[in-house]
């Protein structure tokens, strides 16, 4: 039976739930809340939302609501939320930090009615306008302690996954926060660092725009990534990015030695080790 489902927050990853659960049947009505007057707005344009609530209207009118805000909003709107949490209802979040947000709401009395996930998926681009249909498609999509929700709520979360094309899989917060700190949050790191290394170094636009081949538009494409998402991300996750970041660092630094010294030898080793990451990738 199709639902009433509530997003809060309408930008990349809200609004394209939003779209395929909208597109799939599983979501008979879509109740948009945003703090952006304009972000609702467009929401509707959009066909993303078929009603703009506030947060109090939308919890009370849905079967689902899914909580799509940055990690931190997130903090403050999660224990809201449930307190207002109609006895037939169930809350999700899709946030990129888990274990803060779990601990949030341990010893809620609705702590049962919430599940904690997290789709594998984004862009660089935010707001409204940068949803879009089968964003999820064939990504993981990862449900953390399950095990602290109820059956059903997890059953129904796990629906909404299949709805939108995901892979599932079932995970602990702290491992989830441990390994996404590795693969998702150090490379945007990187990349805010690398972006600003280029504009310190390079002043002469034109060059930036007319050399940067694929190779750098690819590695800095995540510094274009909104910094209202990324910095509660990096300041939530900083136990698991900070040791990743030192290792990344000395790597740097050992590749900066062998350049420096001329190894060439070295260097080809280290190169050839990083090769390895392909066949890993390739496994997906």
């Amino acid at each position: 039976m199709s639902k009433t489902v509530s997003v809060i927050g309408l930008g990349l990853i809200g609004g394209s739930i939003a779209l395929d659960l909208k597109k799939s049947g599983f979501a008979s009505k879509i109740i948009g809340v945003d703090k952006s007057k304009l972000h609702e707005k467009q929401a509707l344009e959009l066909s993303i939302a078929d009603a703009i609530m506030s947060l109090e209207e939308a919890v009370c009118a849905s079967d689902l609501i899914i909580l799509s805000t940055p990690v931190d909003v997130s903090m403050k709107l999660l224990p809201a939320i449930l307190d207002r949490l109609p006895s037939n209802a169930v809350l999700m979040d899709v946030g990129s930090t888990k274990s803060s947000l779990i601990e949030k709401v341990k010893n809620h009395i609705k702590r049962k009615f919430y599940v904690a996930s997290h789709p594998m998926a984004g862009t660089e681009y935010s707001g409204p306008s940068a949803a879009f249909h089968g964003l999820f498609k064939d990504r993981a999509a990862i449900i953390c302690n399950p095990e602290d929700s109820s059956p059903k709520a997890v059953e129904l979360v796990s629906e909404v996954y299949s709805k939108l094309g995901s892979r599932l899989v079932l995970m602990d917060a702290e491992s989830h926060d441990e390994h996404v700190g590795y693969v998702s949050h150090l490379s945007h790191a990187i990349s805010y660092a690398l972006a600003v290394s280029v504009l310190e170094k390079e002043k002469d636009d034109a060059a930036i725009f007319n050399l940067a081949s694929g190779g750098f538009a690819s590695t800095v494409r995540l510094a274009k990534s909104s910094v209202d998402m990324w910095l509660p991300i990096f300041e939530q996750n900083s136990k698991y990015i900070l040791p990743i970041l030192n290792t990344y660092l000395n790597k740097l630094t050992e590749f900066k030695s062998y350049l420096e010294n001329g190894e060439t030898e070295h260097l080809y080793e280290f190169i050839k080790e990083a090769n390895r990451i392909k066949n890993k990738l390739e496994k997906k």
